[in-house]
């Protein structure tokens, strides 16, 4: 209730591309948990090179241990997950070096993981990194439809509170 009386109605987040390369929609994504939306509304990319950036302003939620995915909660509370590849979980880490742990406030544009992308294509289904709206029911999501983007710099989703 007091959440909705004095939370953060009207903010919005723009998040940039927190990787470069090819822009994927998530109904494209070869796997149903991210193409049929289950964890969220959201976009992906076909990473061109192996660093991911922070793509907001916000806290690190988790990081797995893998360090194949990471969390970030924003102050408006949007809650984003960029997950590297598709089956990455399967590497154990190997091939992914994180640069921040649970708990790390971050700005727009900070590294947080690098991987071997020729690594990730030879043992993953996919390099393709979906970045989702965890919490995505409590706000609306605008997508960008720029086919090419770049990480920090190319604006890829504004999130509104509803």
């Amino acid at each position: 209730m007091f959440k909705k009386l004095f939370g953060n109605k009207g903010k919005s987040v723009i998040l940039t591309a927190p990787v470069s390369g090819e822009l994927v929609a998530l109904e494209e994504v070869p796997d149903p948990v991210f193409s049929q939306k289950m964890m969220g509304e959201g976009i992906a990319i076909d990473p061109a090179k192996g660093e991911v950036v922070s793509p907001v302003d916000g806290e690190i939620v988790q990081l797995f241990p893998t360090k194949h995915a990471v969390g970030i909660k924003t102050k408006s509370g949007a809650e984003i997950l960029i997950h590297i590849g598709l089956e990455t979980v399967a590497m154990e880490g190997e091939g992914f070096e994180a640069f921040v742990s649970q708990g790390d406030k971050v700005k727009a544009g900070d590294k947080l993981i690098t991987f071997d992308i020729d690594l990730v294509k030879e043992k993953a289904k996919s390099t393709v990194t979906p970045i989702i709206i965890t919490n995505s029911d409590e706000f609306a999501v605008q997508l960008n439809d720029e086919q090419q983007v770049t990480s920090g710099a190319t604006n890829l989703m504004t999130v509104n509170t509803k």
